[in-house]
């Protein structure tokens, strides 16, 4: 069986040794369209990341029984046509929710309590000539008290709420599907979440309910002390009215790990912001702790386990 993975480099460091046992593994670090199409050529099994899976590149494979991807996500493969060629398609669901939920907090705790700033000041040698054993001229606040409005009650969105209740903070929530049979935590309606919240976190999909969804009007209901954070898809936020909102401190600041178009183009509004100090930004890791990767290696090898 030959088993062929399309963007292997989207994985980093890892061991492939439950994979390689299955089968005889080709990885490959980076495929364009045009390579992908000859190297599925005579593949049982291909793996992808990012790649998309168009009915060409399933065309081209005439031995394909089975797709694997990388991810949870399957919006870059076209499942129609996989499913009237008979490929089943697989994906991996919850390998990476500890990753989520830490560099959720990660990008709250580096905002909310300044430390790009505090560690620049001490390395810039400011501190050292200051004469005094502190420096208070930047202010940051206590999570304890506080209103957390989480966007996508799921798995992860859980799992940060009860992070946040450690923290003493008060947690409500909006559902974007509208199913979400979460009794722990107030459900509220978007725009009172969004104006009640000092932190709002999205953790939702990208779907047609979330597509833009949050944008200049939804920006401005949010308090000026208030950070967003989207660890969701890029999509789902407005990023030219994020960075308007940015800079006319509407809001206080944001994190994301996700954003529109990945990698992030050199004219993204958010990387001209007069206010970078306001942003966390992340490229698309939340996901990828070392844990993470291999558990995703892990259970991609028991999905060809599984057969077709």
């Amino acid at each position: 069986m030959k088993i062929v993975f399309l963007d292997a480099a989207t994985m980093g460091q890892v061991s492939f040794a439950a994979i390689e046992a299955l089968g005889d593994l080709v990885l490959y670090q980076v495929s364009s369209p045009e390579e992908a199409i000859h190297r599925v050529r005579d593949c049982d099994v291909l793996i992808i990341n990012k790649v998309k899976v168009t009915p060409e590149l399933m065309d081209a494979a005439s031995s394909l029984k089975l797709i694997c991807e990388a991810a949870t996500g399957v919006n870059n493969i076209d499942l129609d046509y996989a499913a009237s060629r008979g490929i089943p398609v697989r994906n991996v669901a919850g390998y990476s929710t500890d990753s989520v939920v830490q560099s959720t907090f990660m990008h709250i705790l580096s905002l909310v309590g300044k430390a790009p700033y505090f560690d620049a000041y001490v390395k810039s040698g400011k501190y050292s000539a200051s004469g005094l054993f502190t420096d208070a001229s930047r202010a940051f606040f206590e999570l304890s008290a506080k209103n957390m409005g989480i966007i996508g009650m799921g798995n992860i969105g859980s799992r940060v709420a009860g992070i946040a209740e450690a923290f003493g903070m008060n947690v409500s929530y909006f559902s974007t599907s509208g199913t979400s049979h979460c009794r722990e935590y107030p459900s509220l309606p978007l725009e009172r979440l969004l104006a009640e919240s000092d932190i709002v976190s999205i953790h939702a999909p990208y779907n047609e309910r979330t597509a833009g969804l949050i944008g200049a009007a939804e920006l401005a209901l949010m308090k000026p002390a208030a950070y967003l954070i989207n660890m969701g898809r890029g999509g789902i936020v407005d990023e030219q009215a994020l960075a308007d909102a940015i800079d006319a401190g509407t809001i206080a600041g944001a994190g994301l790990d996700v954003f529109v178009s990945e990698p992030l183009p050199k004219d993204n509004p958010l990387l001209h912001v007069k206010h970078p100090e306001r942003l966390s930004l992340a490229p698309h890791v939340a996901w990828a702790s070392v844990e993470a990767r291999q558990r995703l290696v892990d259970l991609i090898a028991e999905n060809i386990r599984k057969g077709w």
